[in-house]
Formats: C-alpha cells, structure tokens, sequence
C-alpha cells in the first residue's frame, strides 16, 4: 500500500522544500516530490500546509501521565510510548535512576514486554547508578555505587541498553567508556565533578556524550573549563540539552547553538512523571517532588528534579530564541540523536529512511505523528 503525504513544508536536516509531498511505501519513505508531479497512491493525506519533520527521537526520559519508567509497570510503559506521540516522538529511550540493580532489571523487564503501539523502543538509557555521590542532584543517593560493566552486561541481557550517563571521574570510569564501547553502548558523562582532564582520558576510551549539558557537570572556569567547556570545545561531542528555560537560560541556550553545530545538540525531555500532568506533588526515584508552574524541584531542598517539557515546545523555545532557520534546527530533534547512538534510517525525510514523521503547525503544535507511515496519533 501507497501512501502520499502531500501540500506540507518539508524540513530536514538542510532541506526545506515548499508545497512537498512525500510518498510512502512499506514503512519507509519511496519518494519526495514537488506539487507540480504527483505520484498514484493507494491513500491521499492533505496536510494543507502542515509542516513536516523527521519523527522526534528523545533519548533522555523518565516518564510521563503520571507514570515513570521505574515503577516497572507495563502498562505504564504502554502509555508513556503511546502519549509521547502527542510530542511528536516516535523514538523513546526509557531512561532509568539510581535504584538498586533488581529495581533497573525489574524496569527492563516491564519494557521488553511493551506492546509496540506508540512509539518505538529500540533500547534504555541507564542514567546512573555510576555517578559522583556529590552531585546526584535528584538522584538517590542511598543507591549510588561504583561503575561495574558487568553489572550493564546483565541488564543489557534483559532488554538492549544503548546509552549509560555516569561519572568518567570515579575509579574505573575511563575503562567503562571503553568496555561499553565494546559492547556497542554509548558512554555519556554526567552527575559528575570531572575536570578537563578527567573529561579527556574518557575521550581517548571513547567519550563523545554529555547528559543533559551544563545540569550536574562541573561548569566553565578559565583555569579548568570542566565539562561545559569539553562540550563546547571538542566538535564531535554530543551534548544533551534540556530547553525549557529552567534548566538552561535563554543566554546560554542561545550560546551554545551560536557555539556548537545544531548536529551535535540534541533536545531533550527529561521529563518525568508529571509531564501531560497538572501542577501538584509527584514523585521521582522514590524522593517527593513538588511541580508548580511548570516546574519540577525536589520538596527538599528545591533542587530541579527533571522536567515537565515537551518535545515540541523544546523546538519552539530554541526556534524563538535563535532565530536559526528550521532546516538547521531539525538536526537537534532527531538527526543528532540517531547519529549519536549510532541509530540506522530515523532523523532524516529521505527515500529510503524510515517513514517516522511528526506534522506540525505554525506554532509549533503536533497534528498528526506518523511511525513506519502508520498514523498513530491525530490532535
């Protein structure tokens, strides 16, 4: 079965076509064509003028409709993949907390039982337990512990993990960049004090991956530039970037996309539980959080704990304030993502790439999230 995506702007990564129409075939994307050549098609969408984009892909999150990854629950699973298709997300990475390692397998097992009806699963994203007990932020720190690989190797067996974030700084932190390197894993450093040079001796095992940047990370000093400046400085780092203008300021959000190629920036949810949720008392890895106005922070101390963000708006506080052209800034919601853990055929609308496509409006608002060409998701 044929079908044609037509009368949309299409935007991808240095590509911006008016009055575009896509076709689609088997899942995947067979063609681009203007409006003035049309190919047949079994099933016709007129997008009146919609703008399409490569599905979103959030590698970094925890929850959602009240539900967290972490609860190992699958019908929380089932729902948080189904209501992230109303961000525009049609690639998840459930990412997991400082728990002991039976509460990450008990995770692992509620995610490989998901009954594939939102979005797509393709692995998990381990944020901790390897960190700085001195920087956990919103993370327990009752459960952190040393790195341990083997202890990855196990959890990996249970459902494919395709990113870990830890401390590069505590004892064994460089030789796990290469161990999961070996393991086809992605190392990414952050809830951590590291200096410049701890940053680089996990560059030369393999590091290429900072976790929601400037958050938890040692900050830029003109004596040590820490983890920030690793990020800014070295080009095919990618860094993950939380845009909801609480975790990053508008100064620094428009900093870093003047400083840093947009394919290496990628946007971020870090959302928990209480995303699609309204203002009230949730929780996170077990700690209470109070979420008012938007934002999540610990009822203790006031630490931000996650975030309530939405893909979407992500896109729209970075567009509104950089003012960078669409056709640079869709490298940040999926392409650098897919590029960054190695992922084949997502973050591009291209023949041959996987028909994963988010359709937008002007202001930025989800219409339709189509994933293998399957419209899984209408406003």
């Amino acid at each position: 079965m044929k079908t044609l995506i037509k009368n949309c702007r299409l935007v991808s990564p240095d590509l911006d076509l008016a009055d575009a129409s896509i076709l689609i075939e088997a899942g995947k994307i067979a063609g681009i064509f203007t409006a003035s050549s049309l190919p047949a098609a079994d099933r016709t969408v007129d997008t009146a003028g919609l703008t399409a984009m490569p599905g979103f892909v959030d590698v970094h999150c925890h929850g959602r409709n009240n539900f967290d990854f972490c609860d190992a629950l699958v019908d929380g699973v089932n729902t948080i993949a189904r209501e992230k298709l109303a961000e525009g997300v049609t690639t998840l990475l459930p990412t997991t907390l400082t728990l002991p390692e039976a509460d990450l397998a008990a995770t692992l097992k509620s995610v490989a039982a998901y009954d594939g009806k939102g979005c797509k699963l393709p692995g998990v994203h381990l944020e901790g337990p390897f960190i700085n007990p001195k920087c956990t932020g919103a993370q327990n720190p009752a459960f952190v512990r040393k790195p341990d690989v083997e202890e990855v190797k196990r959890l990996n067996a249970i459902y494919p993990v395709l990113k870990v974030s830890f401390a590069v700084e505590e004892e064994g932190g460089d030789r796990l960049c290469e161990e999961l390197r070996n393991l086809g894993i992605t190392p990414s450093c952050v809830h951590s004090a590291a200096s410049y040079g701890q940053f680089k001796a996990g560059y030369a095992k393999g590091l290429r991956n900072l976790s929601h940047f400037c958050n938890q990370m040692t900050p830029l000093h003109h004596r040590d530039i820490g983890l920030v400046g690793a990020g800014l400085l070295n080009d095919g780092v990618f860094i993950e970037f939380i845009c909801d203008k609480l975790h990053i300021s508008p100064d620094m959000i428009a900093l870093v996309f003047k400083v840093k190629d947009a394919g290496h920036i990628q946007l971020i949810s870090d959302a928990m539980r209480a995303s699609g949720m309204p203002n009230g008392e949730y929780t996170l890895g077990g700690l209470p959080v109070i979420v008012q106005g938007g934002a999540a922070r610990l009822k203790e101390g006031g630490a931000l704990a996650g975030s309530t963000l939405q893909i979407m708006d992500a896109l729209r506080n970075v567009a509104e304030i950089t003012s960078l052209p669409l056709k640079e800034l869709v490298k940040s919601t999926s392409f650098a993502q897919a590029q960054a853990l190695g992922l084949p055929g997502i973050g591009k609308l291209e023949p041959g790439y996987q028909a994963d496509i988010v359709l937008l409006t002007r202001e930025f608002k989800v219409s339709k999230t189509l994933v293998d060409g399957e419209i899984r998701y209408e406003a």
